[in-house]
């Protein structure tokens, strides 16, 4: 009989549901335990109601940790460090090493905080998973694969084109670019710069074999920071662009470099936070000699129609899709949203590489060069230059760098001349 896992979830918000849904359909590893600041209870009533183990609510990460085989750090952006730091003082003082780790995107808001996470893993001696559902989504996979005797005829891939977008975030914190670590750039496009560079790659090559060479990026405020807008974020969450502005769209280019034949390819991301259609929308798109691949996650095989009577009836515009912003009309509807974006196979990845005692597919030192790309796009679009990522000078500025959007300085950056539309 295989080893059946118990996972710690450090952290209750949207995240922690959004996989604990994913894992209902991973059989061999348990949500078994929760501990954050606010919305355990729930989310262990939720587990237990829907798994085949209690899940309970521990006070402390030592205490998830002493009962868990698994810990995700699944919390907020600006205590993953603090909360991995507790891990390792717990699992040295119960001298009780985890299974495995595991960190949801970003590792880190900055290189420094990455590179620390990476630094506090191998201290304890973990295999790690990065957790970058895109990369693990089903069409993907399917499609790489379908792709696989075309590109040894043809060659790889060289242009990948995509974006995330839906109409913002959930919570305040993700609005707050000195807490979050930016605005959409850093919230949404790792996901998509990393789930292109996949694209990319040569079929049978690692994850990192293509090199980045360069990076342009541009990073702007384009509906939020208008008065109207700015009102409604501002009552709704609490959040002030007129003071601590973060970036709503963010677009770039990644040339990657193929170390053994110096052929040059592109990958061209575009995420946004005023995306008002169905809800959230994850476009992906790669370009061969010869061929093509294309996915678009608002595609399905299922949709309703709800006219104006029907909705008065209708409470949760969600119910159909992630960040829906209507509850009436002809909608899109995907009936398996954590399988359709990849959260169940990052969960299989995971269960399956630490019980065999190793890396998921994508660790945490990939998860640094995540990091890594994305603090480059900002100091690209400070600088208002394409970076060359292969001078040592800048990749030395990279490792202490903090954007200005994050250090609630957005306004030189975001607004013309500084100042703030009334």
């Amino acid at each position: 009989m295989k080893e059946i896992l118990r996972l710690g979830s450090m952290g209750a918000g949207f995240v922690a549901n959004f996989q604990q849904a994913a894992n209902q359909l991973v059989p061999g590893l348990e949500f078994g335990g929760v501990h954050a600041l606010k919305g355990a209870e729930q989310l262990a009533a939720k587990a237990t109601a829907t798994g085949e183990i209690d899940c309970v609510v521990y006070k402390s990460v030592a205490d998830l940790v002493e009962h868990c085989d698994v810990i995700a750090n699944f919390a907020p952006n600006p205590f993953r460090v603090e909360l991995m730091e507790q891990v390792v003082d717990a699992a040295t003082r119960l001298g009780k090493k985890p299974k495995g780790l595991i960190c949801e995107k970003p590792l880190g808001r900055t290189i420094t905080e990455a590179r620390r996470m990476v630094e506090l893993a191998k201290t304890l001696g973990c295999p790690t998973s990065y957790f970058e559902n895109q990369i693990h989504m089903k069409a993907i996979k399917a499609g790489l694969k379908g792709l696989a005797r075309v590109q040894g005829k043809m060659g790889p891939l060289v242009l990948a084109r995509g974006g995330e977008e839906h109409s913002g975030p959930h919570e305040g914190w993700f609005w707050d670019a000195t807490r979050q670590g930016g605005g959409v750039l850093s919230d949404m496009a790792c996901h998509t710069i990393a789930v292109l560079w996949r694209l990319l790659t040569p079929v049978g090559k690692d994850l990192r074999f293509l090199r980045p060479v360069s990076i342009g990026a541009d990073t702007l405020l384009l509906k939020w920071g208008q008065p109207k807008y700015r009102a409604q974020l501002l009552k709704r969450m609490g959040v002030d662009y007129a003071l601590v502005p973060a970036e709503d769209f963010a677009t770039g280019l990644v040339t990657f470099e193929n170390p053994e034949t110096r052929q040059r390819v592109v990958a061209q991301f575009a995420t946004s936070w005023m995306y008002d259609k169905q809800g959230l929308r994850l476009s992906m798109e790669g370009m061969g000699p010869g061929y093509a691949l294309e996915v678009n996650s608002l595609r399905s095989s299922l949709e309703v129609f709800i006219g104006d009577a029907a909705a008065e009836a209708v409470t949760d515009a969600e119910g159909a899709l992630e960040k829906s912003t209507a509850s009436r009309g002809l909608l899109a509807v995907q009936p398996n949203e954590p399988d359709l974006y990849g959260y169940v196979d990052e969960q299989v990845d995971a269960r399956d590489a630490f019980r065999e005692g190793h890396d998921g597919l994508l660790n945490w030192e990939y998860g640094l060069e995540i990091t890594r790309l994305c603090q480059a796009a900002y100091m690209a679009a400070e600088k208002r230059q394409t970076l060359d990522l292969t001078d040592p000078a800048v990749q030395t500025a990279l490792e202490t760098y903090r954007s200005l959007i994050s250090q609630g300085k957005g306004h030189s950056v975001l607004y013309p001349d500084g100042k703030v539309p009334e």
